[in-house]
């Protein structure tokens, strides 16, 4: 690897020195639970509580339940009026969080009896398995390198990082898709033209997880967030919003935050990284193996399958009723099976035309080899199942002692408590949602108990609940790159391994740092001028109430 670096890269380098000597990551999340365990119990010995509002699911499944026991003939109806009412899909309640002791006789009890559970419930596990089963058959049989190939031919090279990180942005209506598939491509494609993997693997990444609360699209976390909102305002006495009461201002961030995670990958990263030494390549480059024919023959056959699997899912989407519409509202897009099945559709694709330009290419004929890919896939990921594993335990412990809670609202607490300028309090709550974001990943979680305190705050100061949307999704995405409990940052280290054997946590965090830095600051300023200049959030979304 060149001896060349950026000056003021020494710190960086530094970080990921030390961030790599720290032990195994599924060692070191074995001793943050001792940790999380000792503090617990000091904290619940103390006697540490917090009492807050939050927005509580209803169980519907279980309404639907009862109501199929008695016959279908069930009907909830309004204590007040008599007349049948609709059951809302959140209710704002106050609850007591009292931190619990993990070192106690329930807390023992709890570690050991729910330890398989927390294992099989960790839904992470199973969408990396679904995933890569359709992408390691397409890995194997050719079709990645060969999609490669023809991508970076007809990508100008000075802008394949760009279309990466702007296609990673996007990814995020897919969820969970963009990072386990475009950020190993983009990885391979970088070291394809010439360029280090592990620039192309920060540049999807950052646009992946840094940018993940913007978009040009209505995604399922919108819906969510919706939802969660909606129930609060209603409960308020407050108009609800529409789902689209940031799309103005997701459009305008899309553009900016790929533009400096682009800036960011030229100017510091590649620099950085400088020329990358092909020895430390740790996977077979099997690309050439196949002939010019072959591949385009392949390819041919897979274009061809495509055409099939899409006009398949076309019919089970658009007919009226088509089984991947929502049931009730007919609708395709937001919290809908065809939303819902997105990462299953995509790792399909992949297998059927992995398989299909195995057969053209004669490099995968039939089931066995399919299998056996598959089957070569998941072998490669032992360590990361390993560090899912710890990584399973350490969330449902923490989240059981009630110390998430407990610090969030307090800082909420805090907050509530200070009497400043309405952009002044925003920006405070942009600064406290990163600093959340490092103990409590996910867009939607905090803002479960964020909203019914922050939106009639802002309220009474005339800020409208879509500005302080725009200001939770700003804080929350930029340093879902570096937080330890970012569950799909194992398989970042997974991928960095194929391109420098040593790579490790602190590689990663040393990669990611300047993004998270610089789309953070950026994206706050924008949200400050957008707020200033009172242009709207979105459709008929004003910035202030009134």
């Amino acid at each position: 690897m060149s001896a060349e670096k950026k000056p003021n890269s020494g710190l960086l380098n530094w970080i990921e020195k030390v961030g790599n000597k720290v032990p195994n990551p599924s060692i070191m999340f074995l001793y943050l639970i001792g940790l999380i365990a000792v503090l617990s119990a000091i904290l619940a010995w103390i006697g540490v509580s917090v009492t807050d509002e939050i927005v509580t699911p209803v169980p519907h499944d279980q309404f639907a339940a009862v109501n199929e026991h008695f016959g279908g003939n069930w009907v909830i109806s309004d204590s007040t009026t008599g007349q049948p009412a609709e059951v809302p899909e959140y209710i704002v309640e106050e609850r007591t969080f009292t931190v619990q002791n993990l070192l106690s006789i329930e807390g023992l009890r709890f570690f050991f009896s729910s330890f398989v559970d927390n294992f099989a419930g960790f839904s992470v596990v199973a969408v990396v398995l679904v995933a890569m089963a359709g992408v390691g058959v397409a890995e194997h049989a050719g079709l990645m390198g060969a999609l490669i190939r023809r991508v970076v031919k007809v990508a100008p090279r000075r802008w394949l990082a760009f279309i990466l990180i702007f296609v990673g942005v996007i990814s995020s209506v897919a969820t969970d898709a963009g990072y386990l598939i475009l950020v190993p491509l983009a990885a391979a494609a970088f070291l394809t033209v010439g360029r280090h993997p592990l620039a192309g693997l920060a540049a999807a990444f950052a646009g992946v997880g840094a940018a993940f609360g913007a978009n040009l699209l209505i995604t399922p976390s919108d819906s969510m967030l919706t939802e969660v909102t909606n129930e609060v305002l209603t409960s308020a006495g407050m108009e609800p919003i529409e789902v689209t009461q940031n799309f103005y201002f997701g459009i305008v961030s899309t553009f900016l935050l790929a533009t400096v995670a682009l800036l960011v990958t030229i100017f510091i990263t590649e620099k950085r990284l400088g020329t990358y030494d092909r020895a430390d390549l740790t996977v077979d480059e099997d690309a050439e193996h196949t002939s010019h024919d072959a591949e385009a023959r392949g390819l041919k056959f897979s274009f061809w399958a495509l055409l099939g699997f899409v006009a398949i899912i076309l019919a089970l989407t658009l007919p009226p009723g088509a089984p991947l519409r929502d049931p009730d509202t007919g609708d395709i897009i937001g919290t809908t099976p065809f939303m819902a099945s997105l990462v299953f559709i995509i790792s399909l694709a992949f297998l059927v035309c992995g398989v299909a330009y195995g057969a053209g290419a004669k490099t995968l004929t039939g089931g066995n080899a399919s299998v056996a890919a598959i089957a070569k896939t998941f072998g490669s990921l032992g360590g990361l199942l390993v560090m899912f594993l710890m990584i399973a335990q350490f969330i449902a412990l923490f989240n059981w002692t009630n110390l998430p809670v407990v610090a969030a609202v307090s800082a909420a607490e805090l907050l509530e408590q200070a009497n400043v300028p309405a952009i002044v309090l925003l920006l405070i709550f942009i600064l406290v949602i990163v600093v959340l974001d490092f103990i409590l990943p996910g867009l939607v979680p905090k803002w479960v108990i964020f909203a019914p305190v922050f939106i009639p705050i802002f309220a009474s100061l005339d800020v409208a609940p879509q500005t302080l949307l725009a200001a939770y999704r700003v804080g929350d995405s930029p340093v879902n790159v570096l937080t330890p409990l970012m569950v799909y940052l194992p398989f970042m280290v997974t991928v960095a391994q194929r391109y420098k054997k040593d790579a490790g946590i602190g590689t990663i965090i040393a990669l990611m740092i300047p993004y998270a830095l610089w789309m953070l600051l950026a994206w706050v300023a924008l949200f400050i001028v957008w707020f200033l200049l009172g242009i709207p959030w979105g459709p008929d979304s004003p910035v202030q109430i009134g």
